[in-house]
């Protein structure tokens, strides 16, 4: 399972290390040191936390790019047949993409991982770093 350092979360949640870090030593978030001793957020817990400060208080964080990419930590995947849903929480921001069952095992697309949701017009491009 991926693991992000507090400032890899920080900007995937659309805040800045000071906040996560802060988050983190309340608890609000769990972490871990790694060999080095640098603190670790799994990226299961991390996307758990995502939801949860994406229903936060709406204080009118804006989180946008000129390319209108939204980089965040996917959510949840879910599989059918043929199509598939992949959410991911960017900062704020849930976003939703229906593609295919293939272009997500292709990806390798997993809760806990990074990605970033790519808008165009009524599409949504789900990129891995």
């Amino acid at each position: 399972m991926q693991s992000y350092t507090i400032g890899q979360a920080a900007r995937l949640l659309g805040v800045s290390p000071d906040t996560a870090r802060r988050w983190a030593d309340a608890g609000r978030v769990t972490t871990h040191r790694d060999e080095n001793g640098r603190r670790l957020i799994d990226g299961r817990d991390l996307a758990a936390f995502s939801v949860e400060v994406g229903q936060g208080d709406g204080d009118d964080t804006s989180y946008t790019s000129a390319r209108n990419a939204f980089p965040g930590i996917v959510t949840a995947v879910k599989l059918g047949d043929v199509a598939a849903q992949v959410e991911i929480q960017a900062g704020p921001h849930r976003l939703v993409s229906l593609l295919t069952r293939e272009a997500v095992e292709e990806l390798g697309l997993e809760v806990g991982m990074r990605a970033t949701a790519r808008v165009k017009s009524t599409s949504v491009h789900v990129d891995v770093p």
